[in-house]
C-alpha cells in the first residue's frame, strides 16, 4: 500500500471516528462526584432520551486505571468499556429508570485501589409549555 493510500485510509478513519463521537449526548452525565480509588463507593445520575447515548471517561488527572469491570448490567439500555470510560446507549422505547454498576481498579497518586461507580440512569423531563390567555377587553 502506497504512503497516499495509507494516509487517505487515516484520514478517513479520524472523519468517521469524530462523527461517531458527534452523535453522543453531551452534558448527559449529572452529580458525577469524584472516587479515590480507596474502596468508596459513588453514585453518579444520567439523563438521557430514548435512543440516544452517553460516553463518559473514568480516568481523573491525578489516577491510572488498570481496569475497569461491569458489576451489574443494565437492563434497559446496553453498555460498552471504552477503555478507561464507558458508552451506555438507551433502547428506543426506554423509560423510567434503570441503573449499572461498574468496578474500577487502579492507582490514586501513589496508593493502589479499587472503587465502585453506581450510576442510575433517568429520562429527561418534558420542558414545561407556557402559554398565554388573553382575556376580551
Amino acid at each position: 500500500m502506497s504512503r497516499i493510500a495509507i494516509f487517505a485510509s487515516a484520514c478517513m478513519l479520524a472523519v468517521l471516528a469524530s462523527a461517531a463521537a458527534a452523535q453522543a449526548t453531551p452534558s448527559c452525565m449529572r452529580d458525577i462526584k469524584p472516587y479515590r480509588l480507596a474502596g468508596d463507593t459513588m453514585e453518579w445520575s444520567m439523563t438521557i432520551a430514548p435512543g440516544a447515548d452517553c460516553i463518559q471517561g473514568l480516568r481523573w488527572s491525578t489516577m491510572q486505571i488498570y481496569s475497569v469491570a461491569i458489576a451489574d448490567k443494565p437492563k434497559r439500555g446496553e453498555l460498552v468499556l471504552v477503555g478507561p470510560g464507558f458508552r451506555y446507549f438507551a433502547k428506543p422505547d426506554f423509560t423510567g429508570t434503570d441503573a449499572f454498576t461498574l468496578v474500577i481498579v487502579g492507582k490514586n497518586r501513589h496508593d493502589a485501589g479499587t472503587s465502585t461507580v453506581q450510576i442510575t440512569i433517568s429520562r429527561p423531563s418534558p420542558p414545561l409549555v407556557v402559554s398565554t390567555v388573553s382575556q376580551p377587553e
